[in-house]
């Protein structure tokens, strides 16, 4: 009972995190540091720690062999380096409403992934969840609508591809780290692949974090990016591995539908965002869309249960 309790903790803990950051990155964004910047600073950091860290807990633990390297290569490309490049490219234009509601489809790109990867089955409820999620998030995608988290000559809809096109490269990441996190020690494969997305995050970045004047940031910006650095980056890593170890692919399921929820509440509350009737009609497309997904057909491979992680970005 005390090991479930701190699941639920711990899983709810990750969905805050990252629901409060739709909100906090457009503070930060693009008034104070672009949105490369932020992304260097958040994976150099959590490729020092993670490189640190898994000396300390896995010191004789190597990815070896060239299949493995290529994987990890593509992890972190696909899952670190273009994934948050595309989120906070596309958070910066678009609104947290929207980036989070259509983040959610990550799964449905998962379980298509896995069809054509590892050969699993599409079965008709699949069929029609993949086609609800679609139309919630075409509808939110092609609206033009621009709330107040939305500056003068942002281009919401390029924010939204954006998002989706984060969505699709996590999606397919979780698909192909799997092999991975069961051969090696996850410590070991996360230094690993953040490493590879730091190489792609430097030089994309490297313009945009040294233009800010650092002198000038008031507090409240310092512990923005703090807090995207420390808990958005790693802590939730962190605590998401652990929780895995032991939650059930339906309780990691109902934690999709939090990260949104959560979202929705923080932007609504800041003023970073307003509910529409339309808005709200699409989320409930896209969870009807994920909640169909998700329902594992009878025989079905383990790594169907990927779908079910949190998003992260």
């Amino acid at each position: 009972m005390k090991n479930a309790v701190q699941v639920h903790a711990a899983l709810f803990v990750v969905a805050l995190i990252y629901a409060a950051n739709y909100s906090i990155s457009k503070d930060v964004m693009p008034r104070y540091m672009g949105p490369f910047g932020l992304v260097l600073l958040r994976i150099v950091g959590a490729t020092l720690f993670f490189g640190i860290l898994s000396r300390i807990v896995a010191p004789q633990d190597r990815i070896i062999g060239r299949a493995d390297n290529l994987r990890a290569i593509a992890c972190g490309f696909l899952g670190i380096g273009l994934n948050q490049l595309l989120f906070f490219s596309g958070l910066n234009l678009t609104s947290p409403i929207n980036a989070s509601l259509i983040q959610t489809v990550a799964p449905i790109v998962t379980v298509l992934a896995s069809v054509v990867l590892l050969g699993e089955r599409l079965t008709l409820p699949r069929l029609l969840g993949i086609g609800l999620a679609g139309v919630g998030a075409a509808l939110i995608i092609l609206g033009r609508g621009h709330g107040p988290a939305a500056a003068p000559g942002q281009d919401t809809m390029l924010g939204n591809i954006f998002i989706l096109l984060n969505a699709t490269a996590f999606g397919v990441y979780l698909v192909i780290v799997m092999p991975l996190m069961r051969k090696y020690h996850p410590f070991t494969v996360l230094a690993r692949i953040f490493l590879v997305g730091a190489v792609l995050a430097v030089p994309a970045g490297w313009q945009q974090v040294q233009q800010p004047d650092y002198a000038s940031f008031p507090l409240s910006i310092w512990l923005a990016i703090g807090y995207m650095v420390v808990c958005l980056t790693i802590l939730a890593y962190l605590l998401n591995n652990w929780a895995l170890k032991y939650a059930s692919p339906s309780l990691l399921g109902a934690y999709i539908y939090l990260q949104p929820a959560l979202a929705v509440l923080i932007a609504v509350s800041l003023g970073k965002d307003t509910l529409t009737p339309a808005k709200a009609l699409q989320a409930l497309l896209i969870f009807g869309g994920v909640f169909l997904v998700s329902r594992k057909p009878k025989a079905q491979p383990v790594a169907a249960a990927l779908p079910l992680e949190p998003v992260q970005d």
